[in-house]
């Protein structure tokens, strides 16, 4: 119920402290007065300062839930006690033992560093008071009056060092259970960590390698149909996309920003892309920006760039689009790309929506800088991808 300081009483123990305290003050002094009763000379004025200390230790009940917030009213208090157990200690040397009541009471008042002041007070005062009187107290008082404290010291010094026991045994289990939560999530984060970058690589590996390799099967498809400058042209295209392919595959191994977006802007890097798109494919492609132009976090350029060239691919090898409209749109919070062709279209629960590697690639690179993708399409009305990404 009650703890060695004040602070470490519960609820129940702050409505019962008063009560409790108030009834052994009230019975010590009821003792040592039975005791004094005939061996004092003026028995009268001492019952008068008797009743008056009475009256006085029951006003630690209303005192003791309001002693931090009047930290004043309870030293006047403690001070009351004191004088009282000094003039009862000068008409007669029994009341010793009820001084002892000061010693619990200056722990339950007082936060520890003021605690022991009013110990050392609860001492001393009754030793100087002592012989004034004119009749000593028997030995077995002077016992209780010393022995009582030392029982209260002996039970606050083995209470803190059970509170300290119990809190070093709660810190020692805390710690084994931190040490096994740490190793479990240096568990998962490596986990994720191999999870998070065998996705990289196979998006990286999507949108290098093998758009690469589908357009020089494609370039060399067309090759083998054509003669003379035609064909040249067409292996030269084979050329060029073979050595921008290993170009971008050594850069996505090595975690680096596409080659479009190392000395160009976003919107350079996307009219770049388009005007590739256009030569290769003969696809119309026109590119549009809006807005205020203005860098964004290199992640962020990244998947605007990679969603772009998956979208354009996508109308390239399967919408059989014959125009292509690419719009980027600066705005205050946001930054919009919008792919939009004229192709044949698909139906959400055929390759479209999601259930194709390359919109799933989309979709998650755009969720990784807290962004939305959203696949439009329908047979016949053509394919509209639209993403949305932060602008800080």
């Amino acid at each position: 119920m009650m703890g060695v300081y004040p602070g470490a009483l519960d609820a129940r123990g702050e409505r019962l402290a008063g009560p409790i305290f108030t009834f052994v003050g009230l019975a010590a002094l009821a003792a040592c007065s039975f005791w004094a009763a005939g061996r004092d000379s003026d028995w009268r004025g001492t019952l008068i300062v008797v009743l008056v200390t009475a009256a006085w230790l029951t006003l630690l009940i209303p005192l003791f839930p309001r002693r931090k917030a009047h930290p004043w009213l309870t030293a006047g208090y403690f001070a009351g006690v004191l004088v009282a157990a000094v003039v009862l200690i000068t008409r007669n040397e029994l009341y010793t033992g009820f001084a002892s009541v000061g010693y619990p009471l200056a722990f339950v008042l007082f936060p520890a560093r003021w605690g022991f002041f009013a110990v050392a007070a609860t001492a001393v005062l009754p030793i100087l008071a002592k012989g004034s009187s004119g009749t000593p107290a028997p030995t077995w008082v002077l016992v209780a009056s010393l022995a009582g404290p030392l029982l209260y010291a002996a039970w606050f010094v083995g209470a803190e060092s059970e509170k300290r026991r119990k809190a070093n045994a709660r810190l020692e289990a805390a710690l084994e259970e931190n040490a096994g939560l740490h190793a479990q999530l240096l568990t998962q984060a490596r986990e994720a960590g191999v999870l998070d970058e065998r996705q990289r690589m196979a998006r990286e590996i999507h949108d290098t390698l093998a758009q690469g390799l589908t357009g020089i099967v494609t370039q060399l498809q067309a090759a083998d149909r054509e003669d003379g400058p035609d064909r040249d042209r067409r292996l030269a295209q084979v050329r060029d996309l073979a050595r921008d392919s290993l170009s971008e595959a050594r850069r996505a191994v090595q975690a680096l920003r596409p080659e479009p977006l190392a000395g160009s802007r976003l919107p350079e890097a996307l009219s770049e892309l388009a005007g590739r798109i256009t030569q290769t494919s003969g696809v119309s492609v026109h590119t549009e920006t809006t807005g205020e132009v203005r860098p964004l976090l290199p992640e962020v350029e990244v998947t605007l760039y990679r969603v772009a060239q998956e979208a354009l691919a996508n109308a390239e090898k399967h919408a059989k689009a014959s125009r292509i409209g690419l719009t980027l749109s600066y705005s205050d919070e946001v930054v919009l790309l919008d792919v939009v062709d004229d192709g044949v279209g698909f139906s959400p629960g055929d390759r479209g929506d999601g259930t194709g590697f390359g919109l799933e690639a989309m979709r998650h690179r755009v969720q990784r800088v807290a962004g939305t993708l959203s696949v439009e399409s329908a047979p016949g009305g053509g394919t509209a991808v639209n993403a949305q990404v932060p602008a800080l």
